[in-house]
C-alpha cells in the first residue's frame, strides 16, 4: 500500500477553497458550501473507485467495492461559523488517501467518511450521534439552526443529502474498527516540538443552561440598592464558580461560561435578565458530577442574595470515552517506526465523532499538532510535513491492522 502525501494536501489544498474566506473556511452543516464540498469529496471517491453512499443524516461515505468488513477512516469536513481549514478535514483526506491506496494496492480493505454537523450547527456531533444510535433521528431532527441565520431544524435540512450523492443506510456492522485522524486543536504537541499525538482518551463534559431574570428599569433613576440587575448576577456567579472550582477542579479540567445574551442589552437600561452556559470537561465522571452540582448551589445562592430568579436546565452530557487499546497500540508502534522520540499519548480536551463511534466499533484517534494550539479560528494551522507524517503513521499502522481487516 504506498501513500501519497503529496495528493493528499492537494486534496487539502482544494477542499479549503470551497467556502474559504481569507484564510479561514465557512462551510455550516447543509450550507451550499458544504453541500458543494461533500458533493467534491463524493467525485475524489469515485475517481478513486470506491463506491459513494450518503446516509439520511448527510454523513458521507466511500467505499471499497465488494463485501467483506473493512477499517473506516475519517472525520468531518463542516466547520465553524468561520473556522480553520484542517479542524476534521484532515482526517477526511487522510481517510480517502489510505482508502485510495488499499484499492490501488488490492487491500486492505479501507473505507472512508465524513460525519455531518460535527460542529453542531443543528446539535452535539449531529450526525455520529444518530450513526451510532447514541440519539434517534426522529430526536435529532427537531434540533434547530443553533447560528439563527435560518428558521430551519436538522430534518428540514437534511433533504440536501441527496445533493451530495445517492442516499442509502450505511450499517456500522459493515466496519471493524474505526480511526479518526485530526489536529490536536490544542498547544502541547507544538510546545513540545513533536509531531504525532496517539490519544488515550476522550474527555466527557457537563453543562447548565442557566438563565437570571431581575428587573429591567432605568439605568440613570434607579438607586443601586434597589436594583435586580441580572447581569450584576452573572458577574457574581462567574466570580464564585471561578473561586471554587480553583480548589476542586484537577489538572486537566477547563470549563467555560459562555453563550450569554443579556437582555434587553441597552445602554440605558438595568439588565433584566441573562441567559448563559455554564460548560465542564474532564476525563473524571465522579468529578464532573461535582463539579455540575457545586454551579447549581452558586447559581441558587446567587439568585436568592440578589433577589433573582434562576432558571437551569442539564444540556446533554457526554460522557468520558476511553480508547481502544489494540488500536491504540497500532498507532503507537507506527509512531515509534516513523516518528521516533516525535510522540506522546495524550488525551483530548475536544469532543469528536470518535466518541459516539466507540459506542459501536473499537476506536482510536491520532492527533498532528496545531501550531500555537490555535483552532476554530482562521489561523488555525499545522506544518505540511507534520501532516504527511501523520498521514504516514497512520499507513503503517493500517499496515498493522491487515491481518484483522
Amino acid at each position: 500500500m504506498q501513500i501519497d502525501p503529496g495528493r493528499m494536501l492537494a486534496d487539502l489544498d482544494h477542499l479549503r477553497t470551497i467556502g474559504g474566506q481569507g484564510t479561514g473556511v465557512a462551510r455550516r452543516a447543509f450550507s451550499d458550501a458544504d453541500v458543494a464540498a461533500r458533493a467534491w469529496l463524493a467525485g475524489r471517491m469515485r475517481a478513486a473507485g470506491l463506491e459513494v453512499v450518503v446516509d439520511p443524516c448527510g454523513n458521507l461515505f466511500g467505499l471499497p467495492p465488494g463485501e467483506g468488513p473493512c477499517l473506516l477512516v475519517g472525520s468531518h469536513s463542516d466547520t465553524q461559523p468561520l473556522g480553520g481549514w484542517l479542524d476534521g478535514a484532515w482526517g477526511v483526506a487522510c481517510g480517502l488517501e489510505l482508502a485510495r491506496a488499499a484499492l490501488a494496492a488490492g487491500g486492505p480493505r479501507v473505507a472512508v467518511v465524513s460525519f455531518q454537523d460535527e460542529e453542531g450547527r443543528f446539535g452535539r456531533l449531529t450526525g455520529s450521534t444518530v450513526w451510532a444510535g447514541v440519539q434517534p433521528l426522529a430526536v435529532m431532527d427537531a434540533g434547530p439552526d443553533r447560528d439563527g441565520t435560518e428558521d430551519i431544524t436538522f430534518g428540514q435540512a437534511r433533504a440536501r443529502a441527496a445533493e451530495i450523492g445517492p442516499v442509502g443506510e450505511v450499517s456500522p456492522d459493515r466496519f471493524v474498527a474505526f480511526l479518526e485522524p485530526h489536529i490536536e486543536q490544542g498547544p502541547v504537541l507544538d510546545g513540545a516540538g513533536e509531531a504525532v499525538g496517539v490519544v488515550e482518551a476522550i474527555v466527557g463534559s457537563r453543562q447548565w443552561n442557566m438563565r437570571l431574570e431581575g428587573e429591567a428599569n432605568h439605568a440613570g433613576t434607579t438607586p443601586m440598592a434597589l436594583r435586580r440587575d441580572a447581569l450584576q448576577g452573572f458577574v457574581a456567579l462567574a466570580a464564585a464558580v471561578n473561586d471554587a472550582f480553583a480548589g476542586m477542579a484537577g489538572p486537566a479540567t477547563v470549563w467555560t461560561l459562555g453563550r450569554v445574551v443579556v437582555e434587553p442589552n441597552a445602554p440605558s437600561v438595568v439588565p433584566g435578565a441573562v441567559s448563559f452556559t455554564v460548560q465542564m470537561r474532564d476525563g473524571d465522571v465522579g468529578l464532573l458530577e461535582r463539579l455540575a452540582a457545586r454551579v447549581l448551589v452558586l447559581a441558587e445562592g446567587v439568585a436568592a442574595a440578589r433577589g433573582l430568579v434562576l432558571s437551569a436546565e442539564e444540556g446533554m452530557g457526554v460522557e468520558p470515552v476511553m480508547l481502544d487499546a489494540r488500536l491504540r497500540g497500532a498507532l503507537e508502534q507506527a509512531a515509534g517506526e516513523v516518528a521516533p522520540g516525535r510522540w506522546r499519548r495524550l488525551p483530548s480536551g475536544a469532543l469528536h465523532d470518535a466518541s459516539n463511534v466507540a459506542a459501536v466499533l473499537p476506536t482510536a484517534m491520532l492527533f498532528a499538532p496545531s501550531i500555537r494550539g490555535i483552532s476554530h479560528n482562521p489561523a488555525e494551522d499545522t506544518r505540511r510535513e507534520d501532516l504527511a507524517l501523520g498521514l504516514e503513521v497512520l499507513a503503517a499502522a493500517v499496515r498493522r491492522l491487515s491481518n484483522a481487516i
